[in-house]
């Protein structure tokens, strides 16, 4: 006799995958719609999930590893979440990275004075007392850096590069200073990795290599460096002063939330649903990760107060430290290492929280079909499309070692508009699309927690 797995896998092959107009398997239909348009119907009942992901942003403001603000949120989290009736709910201590700001500025010097808006990155290494003043080579692409290293030894060199995708523009970011210093340079800046800017610098993380001088490394606007590319095109030589006191000091500690609501038949065996509590140090991190964080937490409270408990164990983790450090995901898998074979799924919401579409998964082809499967429970929102390939950055350790993972998929225009900056503020967000991002999490959570049996692995995994 089948399982019912097997049937499902069976019937979404039959039925032609992904295409949103397909009917639901029987089986699914029977066992889970009733519930899940119940979980759909409470969710975007009312707005007190926003009005929760609003008093942790304003009350704490950026939750950079290392800080206070981050602790204090933790503590907060901690305690509403036993107050939710959460079970198991602790704090798992993680070592962290401490990189301090400090003061910094930037100035054009010539053609005229100006003061220019800048944002040191993650781990850069301070100027001298006295700033670094240099004439500036604006390049647009690390091959034309090459081509013209003759002219960069003393320079200040801008990294003018136009927004393509983050994953290919972010290279400048995280490994300018490198290519910067290897050809001479003084400091590097790079254009911020952003498709629209409204006169505000992005920061992020970046990385020195060793045996290659470690020189300064911040953003500046889009908007200055487009002012430079037209000096320099014009013959006008451009001069700079940047001046930052960032400093990295020893580690600290920190914890990963965790709490869970345990299943009712096999505890043992886990679904995770998460994203990162800690933010950079600019603006309120509420879209990245505090939207993130509390869709998680709120899909598994509300199916706690619909008393609803799968077989399966459902585990929320807010990881810290994903922003310049990944401490929070390695120690997470590092301390559950002999609980990975049961960790059915890994889920992360880490794009911001606005309207979801779906989500990205990366499992096996049997995996999927089921994914796909229940997905279409989703389809009254219009969430219900699976992409092949998804997971996220604090669930990836996990699924190198076999865990199937997802990533929930929004609608990403406007993330990248505000991603690390000033304007990541609560504002950008909408209750109503928190709301549906819940339902989403809340259901895909619940029925793979909830199925006879687990989603099939790949081979090895």
């Amino acid at each position: 006799m089948r399982s019912v797995i097997a049937t499902l896998i069976t019937l979404v092959i039959l039925s032609g995958g992904i295409g949103q107009a397909q009917p639901l398997p029987d089986t699914l239909r029977l066992r889970y719609e009733a519930v899940a348009q119940r979980i759909l119907k409470t969710a975007l009942a009312d707005s007190s999930a926003f009005e929760r992901l609003a008093y942790l942003v304003d009350t704490f403001g950026p939750r950079f590893s290392g800080t206070p603000q981050l602790e204090r949120a933790i503590d907060w989290v901690l305690e509403a979440m036993r107050q939710d009736g959460l079970e198991n709910v602790r704090g798992d201590t993680v070592m962290v990275p401490r990189w301090v700001r400090g003061n910094e500025a930037l100035e054009l010097r010539h053609p005229y004075r100006k003061k220019l808006a800048v944002l040191g990155l993650g781990g850069s290494v301070a100027t001298p007392p006295e700033g670094i003043e240099a004439e500036v080579l604006v390049v647009r692409s690390f091959d034309e850096l090459e081509a013209r290293r003759d002219e960069a030894r003393g320079r200040i060199v801008v990294f003018n590069v136009p927004f393509t995708t983050y994953g290919e523009t972010v290279r400048y970011r995280v490994l300018g200073a490198v290519a910067a210093a290897r050809a001479g340079a003084v400091a590097s800046l790079v254009r911020s990795v952003t498709p629209h800017s409204l006169y505000t610098p992005h920061t992020g993380g970046m990385r020195y290599e060793d045996g290659v001088p470690r020189i300064p490394h911040a953003a500046l606007t889009v908007e200055d460096a487009e002012l430079l590319q037209r000096l320099q095109d014009r013959g006008q030589r451009p001069r700079l002063w940047l001046y930052m006191e960032a400093q990295t000091l020893p580690d600290v500690p920190s914890r990963n939330v965790v709490a869970e609501l345990v299943g009712r038949e096999r505890p043992e065996e886990i679904v995770v649903v998460g994203g990162h509590i800690d933010s950079w140090d600019v603006g309120q991190g509420a879209m990245d990760d505090a939207g993130g964080c509390v869709a998680a937490w709120e899909a598994v409270r509300l199916l706690k107060r619909l008393g609803l408990r799968p077989r399966r164990t459902i585990r929320v983790v807010l990881w810290t430290n994903e922003e310049n450090g990944l401490r929070g995901a390695l120690a997470y898998r590092d301390r559950y290492r002999d609980e990975l074979d049961r960790h059915v799924l890994a889920i992360e919401t880490d794009a911001g929280v606005f309207k979801p579409e779906g989500f990205g998964f990366t499992g096996s082809p049997e995996a999927l079909a089921v994914v796909r499967a229940v997905a279409r429970l989703l389809a009254p929102i219009e969430a219900d499309r699976i992409w092949e390939g998804g997971g996220g950055a604090d669930i990836a350790p996990l699924m190198r070692e076999g865990v199937p993972g997802m990533g929930l998929r929004v609608d990403g225009t406007h993330y990248f508009w505000y991603h690390h900056t000033d304007a990541d503020t609560i504002d950008k967000l909408d209750p109503h699309e928190l709301n549906l991002c819940i339902a989403a999490l809340a259901v895909i959570a619940y029925v793979i927690a909830d199925l006879p049996e687990p989603l099939p692995r790949a081979a090895g995994g």
